[in-house]
């Protein structure tokens, strides 16, 4: 008879989650700790965790226009996503979160330094932006 062996696949992944505003300091941490658990069940590793704090919401979800956003990087197995999907859908503070998978071909560490630098330039240019407007606006008067 031919036996399969029980390798576990390994990908690396993305995770932005949104959180309610009013969610306590604990409430963040216990969600978090609740998905390394999950993470490391499945054969994975958290890389990171960076919190952007309270920002404005584009569409409001559920009547709220804040929510605490926090961007993460793991390497899991596929099975991994259904399990934190599934239980961050039962918590009642994440109010939304997205899972990318991301290319075998780049490290994590270079992924996340270079969503770093592509986040600061972002912010770069919206400064520039909102500096030209008022610019504009003070030559108006």
């Amino acid at each position: 008879m031919l036996e399969l062996s029980q390798t576990t696949v390994t990908r690396p992944y993305e995770a932005i989650v949104m959180m309610h505003s009013d969610s306590s300091e604990q409430d963040q941490k216990d969600l978090f700790r609740k998905n390394k658990a999950i993470i490391e069940s499945f054969s994975g590793e958290l890389n990171h965790i960076d919190s952007w704090g309270k920002r404005k919401l584009a569409n409001p979800i559920e009547k709220n226009t804040r929510a605490v956003y926090f961007h993460t990087t793991f390497t899991a197995s596929p099975d991994a996503i259904h399990e934190l999907e599934r239980t961050m859908k039962i918590n009642d503070k994440v109010l939304r979160v997205v899972h990318t998978r991301l290319s075998d071909k780049m490290s994590l560490q270079k992924h996340v330094e270079s969503f770093k630098e592509r986040l600061a330039d972002t912010l770069q240019k919206e400064k520039e932006k909102e500096a030209k407007f008022k610019a504009r606006k003070a030559a108006r008067k």
